[in-house]
């Protein structure tokens, strides 16, 4: 008897730890959402990547996020600070160019902390649901005021919404 009580014991032990785990990656961020976004009005497109906080990041933390980029050539880079009271985190690239429908694209997020050590690393894809060529190559509107791009829209009534041509097919 005094035996059962003991495997009894362990197991409600072991289930009580197993309900304390984190059900996400481990460490203190994990993905939460991770798209493309392409803004028609000013003709940029740029990848945003949401994570969510698990846990608690050091004061002084910074996000170093690495974006594929859809044009080829050198990766882009960005950082970002981490505030202590920053339940979620946005992350966005610069704009990109020659995004190509159903292709996943690679994105490396790093955690480190204020000296410099890496406290966790993250890797994700973006696929995009929509090819760039939907957007047009100059943007609709231009200033602070939102006015139509006269390049766009033609003094003689006509429009270009033609879209960008430099990339490759």
């Amino acid at each position: 008897m005094r035996g059962v009580a003991t495997a009894l014991g362990i197991a409600i032990a072991l289930v009580a730890l197993a309900g304390c785990q984190r059900d996400s990656e481990d460490g203190p961020l994990a993905v939460s959402g991770r798209m493309f976004v392409f803004n028609y009005r000013v003709a940029i497109a740029s990848y945003l990547v949401t994570l969510n906080r698990n846990g608690d990041v050091p004061a002084g933390s910074v996000v170093e996020t690495t974006f594929e980029n859809p044009q080829g050539g050198k990766a882009l880079v960005t950082r970002q600070k981490v505030f202590p009271n920053q339940p979620k985190l946005e992350l966005e690239s610069p704009p990109v160019h020659c995004v190509v429908k159903d292709r996943p694209y690679a994105v490396t997020i790093r955690l480190s902390d204020g000296k410099g050590a890496v406290l966790q690393t993250l890797e994700t894809t973006v696929t995009s649901t929509d090819d760039q060529s939907i957007m047009p190559a100059k943007p609709l509107v231009v200033g602070p005021h939102y006015d139509r791009n006269p390049e766009v829209f033609k003094p003689d009534g006509t429009t270009d919404f033609s879209p960008e041509t430099s990339c490759p097919k």
